[in-house]
This record gives C-alpha cells, sequence and structure tokens, in this order.
C-alpha cells in the first residue's frame, strides 16, 4: 500500500495568491524551458509573473527572473523549515498577478521513502494546483496509464492540466489528446512541438547563466513567443486562480529593530560570479546594507568597502579575464591580509586560490588561499550537505549547517596546518572531511549556504563586519 505524506493545510484562507506548481513526470522533460516561456508570454501580456524555483539552484532562478522581470526565489526543504518556506512565498507573491513554481526533477521523486521533500510535498504545502509537463516522444496510448498513475499516487496533489512536450509533429499530437480525452479527466493545456530553437545551451552545471550570454533577452524572448503559440496562457491564469486563498505574512517582523549602523558591502556580480540567492539579497539589504557591486573582470580598484562577499559562478570560463585584472586581484588580497571580512563560496573560493587549471591552461588567481584548484570532468562534490562547526571556527557557530555543493574542481596543495571552521558530516567540502577554509578575516568553501535564516550566514558575517568596523575606527 501506498504512504503518502500527511496531508498539510498549509495557508490559512485570507489573501487571493493565483499560483500554478510546474512539474513534470521526470527530469530532463522541458519543464525548466517551458517555464521559463510561460513567464516571459505572461509577462509579454501584461501581467506581474512572480517565479519560484523548487530546490537550491542558481542558474534556472537566472533565466526565470529575467524572463519575469522580478527576481526568481528559492524554496528548498533542506535548508527552509517549512514556516519559512510559507512564509518567503506569502511574503515575495502577495503583489504578483500569478505565481509559477518550477519544481526538480520529477514530481513525486525525493531522498526519502515518503517523499517528505518532493516536488509533491511542496505542492501540497503551498495548496498549489499541478501542471504535469510530459517529454511525448515516442508515446502514443502509453501516456493514459502515466497520468492516470500519477493522480492515483496521492489524491491530495490535484493535477489540473498536461503539457505534451517534444511533439513529433500535428498527427503525433491529435493521437495523444484523442488518447488523453478518452480515457483521464484530465485537461490538455499545451501540445509543444519538438523545436531545437528552444533549446539552451547547456554545460557542466546545467543551463548556462542568463547573467552570462548577451543574447539572453532574445532567447527569452523567442522562448516565450513559442510557448505563447502552442499552449493556452489563459488556461494556466484560470489554474491559477483556482488555487485557494493563503494567508498573508507581514513583510518584516514588527518587533525586530532595523539595525542603525549601515555598513558598505562588495559583492562580485559580473559573468564570472552571480550564484546569490534573492532572498539573502534582500535579508542583507533589510540589514542597512549598502551592496557595492564588484565586476572582478573590469574594475581596476577595489573600493572603499566594510565586507566583501565573493559567490559562485564559473570563474573557469573567465580565467584568462580575471588573471588579466592583476590589480583587482592584488588589491583584494592586500585588502583581505588587512583583515577585511569575506565570505566566498566555491568560485569565490576558487578566485581566491593561487592558481585555476582547466583544459590543460593555467592562470593565476588572487594567491590568497595557499593551494591550487584543478578542474575535473566529473563532479567532485554533488548534492545536498551538512556541516558541523569545529569549535575553531570565527563565527563561533553552534548548530548543524544545512548546505549543498556541486563543483567539479578540487583544492590541492593546501598546507596541512590550515585552519577550517566546518567538518563536513555529509558532503565533500574541501579534502572530505572539512570546508570552510579561515585565515585573517576570510571564510571560503565549497559548499553553498542559505544566508536568511537562523542557520544561516549573513548574521554571523554581518556582527564580524560590524565588530571589525567599531575596532577600526577605534
Amino acid at each position: 500500500m501506498n504512504q503518502h505524506i500527511t496531508h498539510n493545510e498549509g495557508f490559512k484562507r485570507g489573501a487571493s495568491m493565483p499560483r500554478v506548481f510546474i512539474s513534470a513526470a521526470h527530469k530532463s522533460s522541458g519543464k525548466t524551458t517551458l517555464t521559463l516561456g510561460l513567464c516571459a508570454a505572461l509577462h509579454a501580456r501584461g501581467h506581474q509573473v512572480q517565479p519560484f524555483k523548487k530546490g537550491p539552484d542558481y542558474i534556472d532562478p537566472l533565466w526565470l527572473g529575467m524572463a519575469a522581470e522580478r527576481p526568481c526565489y528559492n524554496l528548498d526543504f533542506h535548508m527552509m523549515t517549512r514556516d519559512e518556506i510559507e512564509q518567503q512565498f506569502a511574503q515575495v507573491a502577495s503583489d504578483a498577478r500569478i505565481s509559477l513554481i518550477e519544481g526538480n526533477k520529477g514530481l513525486y521523486d525525493g531522498l526519502d521513502l515518503e517523499g517528505s521533500n518532493s516536488n509533491a510535498a511542496l505542492a501540497k504545502l503551498l495548496d498549489a494546483p499541478v501542471v504535469l509537463v510530459i517529454d511525448a516522444r515516442g508515446m502514443t496510448r502509453g501516456v493514459a496509464p502515466l497520468i492516470l498513475g500519477y493522480q492515483a499516487f496521492d489524491p491530495d496533489i490535484r493535477i489540473a492540466g498536461v503539457i505534451l512536450n517534444n511533439l513529433g509533429g500535428s498527427r503525433h499530437e491529435s493521437k495523444l489528446r484523442a488518447v488523453i480525452e478518452h480515457y483521464t479527466d484530465v485537461e490538455v493545456i499545451g501540445a509543444v512541438q519538438h523545436d531545437v530553437s528552444m533549446q539552451i545551451a547547456e554545460r557542466h552545471l546545467g543551463l548556462v547563466p542568463a547573467n552570462e550570454q548577451d543574447a539572453a533577452r532574445l532567447r527569452i524572448q523567442h522562448v516565450g513567443e513559442r510557448v505563447a503559440e502552442q499552449v493556452d496562457l489563459a488556461r494556466i491564469v484560470a489554474i491559477a486562480d483556482s488555487a485557494p486563498d493563503c494567508h498573508p505574512y507581514p513583510s518584516r517582523p514588527t518587533d525586530v529593530p532595523v539595525p542603525s549602523e549601515p555598513v558598505r558591502i562588495g559583492i562580485a556580480h559580473d559573468q564570472a560570479f552571480g550564484f546569490y540567492y534573492s532572498e539573502d539579497l534582500d535579508s542583507l539589504r533589510e540589514e542597512n546594507v549598502e551592496l557595492v557591486n564588484i565586476d572582478t573582470l573590469h574594475a581596476p580598484d577595489l573600493p572603499t568597502l566594510d565586507g566583501l562577499i565573493i559567490g559562485g559562478g564559473f570563474p573557469e570560463m573567465f580565467m584568462t579575464e580575471l588573471e588579466a585584472n592583476s590589480s583587482l586581484r592584488m588589491q583584494i588580497r592586500a585588502a583581505i591580509e588587512a583583515g577585511l571580512p569575506t565570505y566566498a563560496e566555491c568560485g569565490g573560493l576558487m578566485y581566491l586560490s593561487k592558481s585555476l587549471n582547466w583544459q590543460g591552461q593555467t592562470r593565476q588567481m588572487v594567491g590568497l588561499v595557499p593551494g591550487d584548484t584543478v578542474m575535473h570532468e566529473r563532479p567532485v562534490g554533488r548534492g545536498y550537505a551538512n556541516l558541523l562547526p569545529t569549535g575553531n571556527d570565527r563565527w563561533q557557530e553552534s548548530d548543524s549547517i544545512p548546505a549543498h555543493e556541486f563543483h567539479y574542481s578540487s583544492l590541492e596543495n593546501l598546507p596541512a596546518d590550515s585552519i577550517y571552521a566546518y567538518k563536513v558530516q555529509r558532503g565533500h567540502g574541501i579534502d572530505g572531511q572539512h570546508d570552510g577554509y579561515q585565515l585573517h578575516n576570510l571564510l571560503a568553501g565549497y559548499v553553498h549556504r542559505r544566508g536568511s535564516g537562523a542557520r544561516g550566514w549573513i548574521a554571523p558575517f554581518l556582527k564580524q563586519v560590524r565588530a571589525h568596523k567599531a575596532l577600526a575606527s577605534t
């Protein structure tokens, strides 16, 4: 007998927040491209579209946010509590005409037997109707038992419609529509033909980041036009409108004072670095942080700062340009050696290392972290991770920290006496046992953490920044 997730009523009735969960029967069904097209098409028709992405992904949200012209937000069971997910969704979706939540993998796929972190669990928590994307290549009559099985597996999930993807032509579409109409009660709200012009180029971490492509907006516009021609947008909106009302949350707890001491923090934000959660950028600004974008490829000088953040990205793709900007590299090294509080993740760690080797080429990096970065053909660390503070961590954290990682590189030749902030309970980190290399006021690791929330990196980082600023002013 199948065991299903206990139904959670989720939102209390209150505000109308139209929403649709876009999921699929299995991964690589084309749901990201279709969600991207829906965001672009609905936005082009004057709707305020709020995109969300399930899971810890950075790349898909860059594309979805560009298509909707609103930042995309992540919802993730591993790094967020259920209350935090509900609150995050309600706060961001409250002023949108429609919210589109893109799932990851298949509708019922998950890490455990009960599917507690699955797309279905998130759709249920948010009380969102599901539109199921089906990769229809090679399918005819078999589409019916697939749909019927997905309906029957968990009756609490409302599959409000299907979008057939990668169709082989009009005859193929007609056959599938006839089968679905005859055997099921599910509405076909879209039928998208196989079209290579809609594909987004891929590389080792997945979709190429939108912030890296000059032609990204033109590609998004094209995908939106093709989706609008083949998907019933009015039905998408109607399905979203059928979602139950939900309880609105205040934008900020009234009992939390705004910090009085402003700080100025640089953030590497360019073609090489751009992996930041929208929620974390919001949280930093709410903490009276002035974020100063740093172009590591072209900026000759490091401005006056109280702190520095270097997130993930693809530094290997731009290692020649990064090496060529030697003035900025030297200033970053000097600033950190002088005590500038700095937080770096994955690509940021690679940039701070001595050198970066990829495809037989080696380029010099900042040289502060005394190790060499080497790219590999296969992932070194991939998936969810958990960290435990070592007790030597300068941020003095105490609880286990949820995180994730996805890196193809390793950091080699680090000294044996290196000081690490974390032991790796799950995952790989820097060497399979440790992560969070520490030097001066730098913390740099391979894992990606959520910045917001009780176990986020923002609070301890800002505590360090403000303490350093106060000390420097005395």
